[in-house]
């Protein structure tokens, strides 16, 4: 590359070398199948059993959402295989040079929200190991304004630490990391879902339950709502895979991998808790949700630490490659000579705490129709500004040298791409008002309401269609 601009590249943001591009479709797999087991996933159906659906139906919605949202996964994997670039260099072309930065911070300080829940989560997993081993009580007080005890803080922290040796380590770290951590997972998951049969006799109470629903609307709203959220649960990792595709040896590998990784990952685990939970109502009189608890209900203390100890691993898998690449790197791209790879990963951590994460997933309810609608409503948009842009604008022609200069063809608007940007800010504001109903701040109309539910679909194909019109009415240049 001749003479890139010293403000926009640096070794973590500059294209991968193809000697260095070595991932396999099963680096791909298991990259995916490290990210996909996971407690969250673990309780995704919660949410939806929880609002009406029958066990199938929430299943069947897991998967489904997952399966949609495979396909702008691997669309906006392409260009991060075919160019090397990672996700904050990409969106340059759509955003320009220094507009590429809102959207990416947007990506970024989602993926903090999320380190930030994974990190609470392995914490309570080590939190309880201890309990277990050491026979200290896990009560106490909790701390002012924090909202939870100084042991449950101090695991919070302490696993905080372990992924921050993993960010001081680099990408090399995580592809090593989640080779271990898939077959590994794997058969933790599958040795649970055995114990949780035999020892209920069976799929228990949970699979007998007919739907909660009154009507077939009712249903339909609830499916509409639950999809979007499932499709939000990743769609953070639909925008930034280029962070991980551009090692990919190729298209295939990247198309195999994801597709083998994902949906069938994701809709085995939700199944695995869904049993699980099921057998709780027989084994111990209630549902339980939580598998930590249901670990600490196992009574012998050997299986359970082996249980705990592997739930942190899959919390670890999950948070260093989903949560820590992305806002690593969207970091870096605000000032990449005075921000690397690791010093974005610190920040993406430090927030992290502030967050409170803990409080995110005091109330399910928020968790799911709060959470995962709210931000895909966001995100949705981004990913069809930039699937409009590469595929049927730049018909995947890029030029990879202008992504590095200041004063190239993606420079727009003394940095900004105004049509991007725009279309960003149109295809968000019909979910604003559905937003603020929920979290209850204003009284809204029926009618934002009711499209709230759908807000990444809305988002995306808003955004897609008004990028497109607004490049009709003023061209850009796509080559040189």
């Amino acid at each position: 590359m001749e003479n890139p601009d010293s403000s926009l590249i640096n070794d973590d943001l500059a294209p991968v070398a193809a000697e260095r591009r070595t991932w396999s479709k099963w680096n791909i797999a298991a990259l995916w199948v490290g990210m996909a087991v996971c407690i969250p996933t673990y309780t995704m159906a919660s949410g939806l059993i929880g609002a009406g659906m029958t066990w199938w139906q929430a299943l069947l919605t897991v998967f489904l959402g997952n399966l949609i949202v495979l396909i702008p996964m691997t669309l906006n994997a392409h260009p991060g295989t075919r160019y090397g670039i990672p996700f904050p260099v990409l969106l340059r072309a759509s955003f320009g040079t220094r507009g590429a930065n809102i959207a990416a911070l947007l990506r970024g300080v989602v993926a903090c929200g999320w380190f930030g829940i994974q990190t609470w989560i392995g914490g309570a997993a080590i939190y309880s190991t201890l309990a277990m081993v050491t026979g200290f009580e896990t009560g106490g007080e909790p701390l002012g304004f924090l909202g939870i005890t100084a042991g449950q803080f101090t695991a919070f922290l302490f696993f905080w630490a372990i992924n921050v040796a993993f960010i001081w380590r680099g990408m090399e770290s995580i592809k090593w990391l989640e080779v271990f951590a898939a077959p590994f997972l794997l058969i933790v998951g599958i040795s649970l879902l055995i114990w949780a049969v035999v020892k209920a006799n069976g799929f228990g109470p949970v699979f007998s339950e007919p739907s909660d629903f009154e009507t077939n609307g009712a249903f339909w709203v609830a499916f509409g709502a639950g999809l979007t959220a499932m499709v939000g649960f990743w769609s953070t990792l639909s925008l930034n895979i280029p962070d991980f595709s551009r090692f990919a040896k190729s298209q295939k590998d990247q198309i195999v991998g994801q597709f083998i990784g994902l949906p069938p990952s994701m809709a085995f685990y939700s199944f695995i808790g869904i049993v699980v939970t099921s057998a709780t109502v027989v084994i111990f009189g209630e549902a339980i949700w939580d598998p930590v608890e249901v670990i600490n209900r196992i009574g012998n203390k050997t299986v359970s630490c082996i249980a705990l100890i592997a739930l942190a691993i899959a919390t670890l898998s999950t948070n260093i490659a989903a949560n820590v690449v992305s806002p690593a790197n969207d970091f870096s791209n605000l000032a990449p000579k005075f921000i690397s790879f690791r010093t974005g990963g610190i920040i993406t951590a430090v927030i992290g705490i502030f967050i409170m994460p803990w409080k995110l997933l005091a109330d399910p309810n928020g968790y799911i129709f709060t959470w995962l609608i709210g931000y895909g409503g966001l995100l949705g948009p981004i990913a069809g500004i930039m699937i409009a842009d590469y595929f049927v604008m730049r018909k995947k022609h890029l030029e990879v040298e202008e992504l590095y200069r200041t004063g190239g063809i993606y420079r727009y608007t003394a940095g900004f791409s105004l049509g991007g940007l725009g279309a960003l800010a149109l295809s968000v504001l019909p979910n604003l008002p559905g937003f603020l109903g929920q979290i209850g701040v204003a009284e809204v109309p029926k009618f934002f309401t009711a499209i709230y539910p759908q807000a990444w679909f809305t988002g995306f194909g808003l955004a897609f269609g008004i990028y497109l019109l607004i490049r009709k009415i003023s061209p850009v240049p796509v080559t040189i």
